[in-house]
Protein backbone atom coordinates (compact mmCIF):
# COMPACT_ATOMS: atom_id res chain seq x y z
CA UNK A 1 0.00 0.00 0.00
CA UNK A 2 1.53 3.38 -1.28
CA UNK A 3 2.38 6.14 1.74
CA UNK A 4 -0.16 8.56 0.20
CA UNK A 5 -2.85 5.71 0.02
CA UNK A 6 -2.24 4.44 3.59
CA UNK A 7 -2.44 8.54 4.68
CA UNK A 8 -5.57 8.69 3.12
CA UNK A 9 -6.96 5.92 4.57
CA UNK A 10 -5.89 6.94 8.15
CA UNK A 11 -7.71 10.62 7.96
CA UNK A 12 -10.48 9.41 6.75
CA UNK A 13 -11.11 6.90 9.92
CA UNK A 14 -10.59 9.26 11.78
CA UNK A 15 -13.05 11.35 10.38
CA UNK A 16 -15.81 8.86 10.09
CA UNK A 17 -15.29 8.21 14.23
CA UNK A 18 -16.67 11.22 15.27
CA UNK A 19 -20.01 11.87 14.42
CA UNK A 20 -19.04 16.31 14.66
CA UNK A 21 -16.12 15.48 12.75
CA UNK A 22 -18.46 13.46 10.01
CA UNK A 23 -20.85 16.16 9.73
CA UNK A 24 -19.76 19.96 10.75
CA UNK A 25 -23.73 20.89 10.12
CA UNK A 26 -25.67 18.01 12.64
CA UNK A 27 -28.32 19.70 14.19
CA UNK A 28 -27.92 19.93 17.64
CA UNK A 29 -27.25 17.17 20.02
CA UNK A 30 -30.62 15.55 21.76
CA UNK A 31 -29.01 15.79 25.08
CA UNK A 32 -25.95 16.92 25.95
CA UNK A 33 -23.86 16.79 29.57
CA UNK A 34 -20.75 18.90 29.87
CA UNK A 35 -18.58 18.87 32.53
CA UNK A 36 -14.65 19.35 33.84
CA UNK A 37 -14.54 15.91 33.58
CA UNK A 38 -16.17 15.09 30.55
CA UNK A 39 -18.14 16.60 27.16
CA UNK A 40 -20.56 13.88 26.13
CA UNK A 41 -23.80 13.84 23.60
CA UNK A 42 -26.50 11.62 22.37
CA UNK A 43 -27.69 12.56 18.68
CA UNK A 44 -30.77 10.92 17.05
CA UNK A 45 -31.50 11.60 13.18
CA UNK A 46 -34.62 12.98 12.28
CA UNK A 47 -36.39 9.57 11.22
CA UNK A 48 -35.69 7.90 14.76
CA UNK A 49 -37.29 11.14 16.22
CA UNK A 50 -40.29 10.85 13.87
CA UNK A 51 -41.22 7.83 15.85
CA UNK A 52 -41.54 8.71 19.67
CA UNK A 53 -41.69 5.72 21.75
CA UNK A 54 -38.06 4.80 19.49
CA UNK A 55 -36.46 8.04 20.36
CA UNK A 56 -37.20 7.80 23.99
CA UNK A 57 -36.25 4.12 23.74
CA UNK A 58 -32.46 5.12 22.00
CA UNK A 59 -32.51 8.15 24.42
CA UNK A 60 -33.04 6.31 27.45
CA UNK A 61 -30.03 3.93 26.86
CA UNK A 62 -27.71 7.05 25.70
CA UNK A 63 -28.36 8.91 29.22
CA UNK A 64 -27.41 5.43 30.92
CA UNK A 65 -24.44 5.59 28.90
CA UNK A 66 -23.57 8.74 29.78
CA UNK A 67 -23.86 8.56 33.08
CA UNK A 68 -21.49 5.51 32.95
CA UNK A 69 -19.14 7.24 31.40
CA UNK A 70 -18.95 10.20 33.98
CA UNK A 71 -18.93 7.60 36.86
CA UNK A 72 -15.83 6.63 35.46
CA UNK A 73 -14.23 9.73 34.86
CA UNK A 74 -14.81 11.65 37.44
CA UNK A 75 -13.11 9.93 40.10
CA UNK A 76 -10.21 9.83 37.95
CA UNK A 77 -10.60 13.80 36.86
CA UNK A 78 -10.15 14.26 41.43
CA UNK A 79 -7.77 11.82 41.80
CA UNK A 80 -5.17 12.71 38.76
CA UNK A 81 -6.64 16.19 37.04
CA UNK A 82 -3.37 15.95 34.88
CA UNK A 83 -4.84 13.42 32.64
CA UNK A 84 -7.30 15.87 31.66
CA UNK A 85 -4.72 19.16 30.85
CA UNK A 86 -6.37 19.02 27.33
CA UNK A 87 -9.72 19.25 28.16
CA UNK A 88 -12.83 17.22 29.30
CA UNK A 89 -13.06 13.74 27.64
CA UNK A 90 -15.42 13.55 25.08
CA UNK A 91 -18.07 11.41 24.17
CA UNK A 92 -20.92 10.89 21.47
CA UNK A 93 -23.40 8.78 20.48
CA UNK A 94 -25.35 9.11 17.67
CA UNK A 95 -28.66 6.63 16.14
CA UNK A 96 -28.62 6.98 12.49
CA UNK A 97 -31.41 5.09 10.55
CA UNK A 98 -30.18 2.57 8.43
CA UNK A 99 -33.32 1.22 6.53
CA UNK A 100 -36.70 0.51 7.10
CA UNK A 101 -38.42 -2.55 5.76
CA UNK A 102 -42.29 -3.02 5.62
CA UNK A 103 -43.12 0.29 6.98
CA UNK A 104 -42.06 -2.20 9.98
CA UNK A 105 -38.73 -2.99 10.99
CA UNK A 106 -35.88 0.31 11.35
CA UNK A 107 -32.86 -1.09 10.98
CA UNK A 108 -30.25 1.63 13.06
CA UNK A 109 -26.57 2.26 13.98
CA UNK A 110 -25.38 3.12 16.90
CA UNK A 111 -21.80 4.65 16.84
CA UNK A 112 -19.69 5.55 19.80
CA UNK A 113 -16.94 7.99 19.66
CA UNK A 114 -14.73 8.60 22.60
CA UNK A 115 -11.33 10.70 23.10
CA UNK A 116 -9.52 10.23 26.63
CA UNK A 117 -6.46 11.75 25.87
CA UNK A 118 -5.07 8.47 24.25
CA UNK A 119 -3.13 8.10 21.07
CA UNK A 120 -6.25 8.23 19.00
CA UNK A 121 -9.75 8.23 19.23
CA UNK A 122 -12.01 5.46 19.58
CA UNK A 123 -15.26 4.12 18.09
CA UNK A 124 -17.26 1.50 18.81
CA UNK A 125 -20.17 0.28 16.39
CA UNK A 126 -23.44 -1.49 17.45
CA UNK A 127 -26.43 -1.48 16.03
CA UNK A 128 -30.38 -1.39 16.62
CA UNK A 129 -33.40 -3.50 15.35
CA UNK A 130 -37.05 -1.56 16.19
CA UNK A 131 -40.21 -3.51 15.50
CA UNK A 132 -42.82 -0.44 15.15
CA UNK A 133 -45.68 -2.66 15.06
CA UNK A 134 -44.99 -3.95 18.82
CA UNK A 135 -42.56 -0.80 19.73
CA UNK A 136 -39.53 -2.60 20.83
CA UNK A 137 -36.59 -4.44 20.04
CA UNK A 138 -36.15 -7.62 18.70
CA UNK A 139 -33.45 -9.77 16.61
CA UNK A 140 -33.30 -11.21 13.47
CA UNK A 141 -33.76 -14.21 14.70
CA UNK A 142 -38.18 -14.44 13.86
CA UNK A 143 -36.85 -14.27 10.08
CA UNK A 144 -34.65 -17.56 10.15
CA UNK A 145 -35.89 -20.87 10.99
CA UNK A 146 -32.79 -21.82 12.92
CA UNK A 147 -29.99 -18.88 14.25
CA UNK A 148 -28.87 -21.36 16.83
CA UNK A 149 -24.57 -21.23 17.06
CA UNK A 150 -23.11 -23.42 14.77
CA UNK A 151 -26.32 -23.65 12.41
CA UNK A 152 -26.49 -23.70 8.88
CA UNK A 153 -27.93 -20.60 8.89
CA UNK A 154 -25.21 -18.98 10.81
CA UNK A 155 -22.21 -21.08 8.89
CA UNK A 156 -24.43 -19.04 5.74
CA UNK A 157 -23.88 -15.85 6.98
CA UNK A 158 -20.37 -16.35 8.19
CA UNK A 159 -19.26 -17.23 4.96
CA UNK A 160 -21.16 -14.38 3.65
CA UNK A 161 -19.12 -12.52 5.81
CA UNK A 162 -15.94 -13.48 5.37
CA UNK A 163 -16.71 -12.94 1.29
CA UNK A 164 -17.40 -9.58 1.63
CA UNK A 165 -14.61 -8.40 3.65
CA UNK A 166 -12.38 -10.00 1.81
CA UNK A 167 -13.95 -8.36 -1.27
CA UNK A 168 -13.63 -4.77 0.30
CA UNK A 169 -9.84 -5.32 1.76
CA UNK A 170 -8.55 -6.11 -1.23
CA UNK A 171 -9.88 -2.94 -2.99
CA UNK A 172 -8.09 -1.04 -0.09
CA UNK A 173 -4.89 -3.00 -0.53
CA UNK A 174 -5.46 -5.02 2.52
CA UNK A 175 -4.64 -8.65 2.93
CA UNK A 176 -8.32 -10.21 2.83
CA UNK A 177 -6.19 -13.56 3.87
CA UNK A 178 -5.28 -12.21 7.60
CA UNK A 179 -6.66 -15.02 9.62
CA UNK A 180 -7.09 -13.40 12.47
CA UNK A 181 -9.65 -11.04 11.61
CA UNK A 182 -11.03 -14.48 10.15
CA UNK A 183 -11.00 -16.30 13.33
CA UNK A 184 -12.94 -13.45 15.32
CA UNK A 185 -16.29 -14.00 12.56
CA UNK A 186 -17.96 -16.60 14.68
CA UNK A 187 -20.97 -18.47 13.28
CA UNK A 188 -22.87 -16.94 16.61
CA UNK A 189 -25.50 -14.29 16.53
CA UNK A 190 -23.84 -12.65 18.99
CA UNK A 191 -20.14 -13.07 17.82
CA UNK A 192 -20.50 -12.48 14.06
CA UNK A 193 -20.58 -9.13 14.49
CA UNK A 194 -23.56 -5.74 14.82
CA UNK A 195 -26.20 -6.91 11.82
CA UNK A 196 -28.64 -4.17 10.11
CA UNK A 197 -31.11 -5.13 7.42
CA UNK A 198 -29.96 -3.79 4.01
CA UNK A 199 -31.76 -1.12 2.02
CA UNK A 200 -33.74 -2.99 -1.49
CA UNK A 201 -34.34 -1.38 -4.87
CA UNK A 202 -37.98 -3.13 -4.27
CA UNK A 203 -39.85 -0.97 -2.03
CA UNK A 204 -40.63 -2.47 1.32
CA UNK A 205 -38.14 -5.06 0.80
CA UNK A 206 -34.51 -5.54 2.46
CA UNK A 207 -32.09 -6.78 -0.32
CA UNK A 208 -29.97 -8.61 2.66
CA UNK A 209 -27.79 -8.82 5.99
CA UNK A 210 -25.38 -5.85 6.72
CA UNK A 211 -22.32 -6.31 9.14
CA UNK A 212 -21.19 -3.50 10.69
CA UNK A 213 -17.27 -3.38 12.23
CA UNK A 214 -15.45 -0.71 14.01
CA UNK A 215 -11.96 0.19 13.76
CA UNK A 216 -10.06 -2.79 15.26
CA UNK A 217 -12.50 -5.89 14.85
CA UNK A 218 -11.46 -7.03 11.54
CA UNK A 219 -8.53 -4.96 10.71
CA UNK A 220 -5.75 -2.90 11.61
CA UNK A 221 -7.21 0.68 13.23
CA UNK A 222 -5.54 2.51 9.98
CA UNK A 223 -8.07 0.45 8.13
CA UNK A 224 -11.09 2.44 9.84
CA UNK A 225 -14.81 0.75 9.57
CA UNK A 226 -16.06 -2.28 7.26
CA UNK A 227 -19.58 -3.01 6.32
CA UNK A 228 -20.17 -6.58 5.14
CA UNK A 229 -22.69 -7.44 2.88
CA UNK A 230 -24.86 -10.97 2.60
CA UNK A 231 -27.39 -10.93 -0.01
CA UNK A 232 -30.58 -12.40 0.89
CA UNK A 233 -30.44 -14.96 -1.68
CA UNK A 234 -27.28 -17.01 0.14
CA UNK A 235 -29.54 -17.24 3.18
CA UNK A 236 -32.75 -17.99 0.90
CA UNK A 237 -32.90 -21.59 2.11
CA UNK A 238 -33.38 -20.53 5.95
CA UNK A 239 -35.72 -18.05 5.97
CA UNK A 240 -38.95 -18.45 7.66
CA UNK A 241 -41.93 -17.27 6.37
CA UNK A 242 -41.46 -13.89 7.88
CA UNK A 243 -38.06 -13.87 6.56
CA UNK A 244 -39.16 -14.83 3.15
CA UNK A 245 -42.15 -11.68 3.71
CA UNK A 246 -39.49 -9.17 3.76
CA UNK A 247 -36.32 -10.14 1.83
CA UNK A 248 -36.06 -9.29 -1.50
CA UNK A 249 -34.58 -7.10 -4.74
CA UNK A 250 -31.16 -6.20 -5.01
CA UNK A 251 -29.00 -3.83 -2.78
CA UNK A 252 -29.06 -0.53 -4.68
CA UNK A 253 -25.69 0.75 -6.30
CA UNK A 254 -24.96 3.61 -4.08
CA UNK A 255 -25.10 1.32 -1.13
CA UNK A 256 -21.56 0.22 -1.04
CA UNK A 257 -19.15 -1.83 1.30
CA UNK A 258 -17.27 1.31 2.58
CA UNK A 259 -17.26 3.07 5.54
CA UNK A 260 -20.35 4.76 5.43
Amino acid sequence: MSLLRHAVVVSCSLLLLSPALADPAKSKPDFAVKTKAIDASITLDAAVKADPKLAENCLAEGKKWIAERRAEAEPEFKSDPEMFRNGPWSYERSYTTRSVVADRYVSIVRSDYSYTGGAHPNTDIDTVLWDKQQSKRISIRPFFTDLADNSPAMQAMVAGVVASLKAEKKKRDMDGDDEEYIKSIEPKLLKIGPVTLAPSTTAGKSSGLTFHYAPYAVGAYAEGMYIAFVPWTALKPYLSPEGTAIFGGERPKDDDDGTR
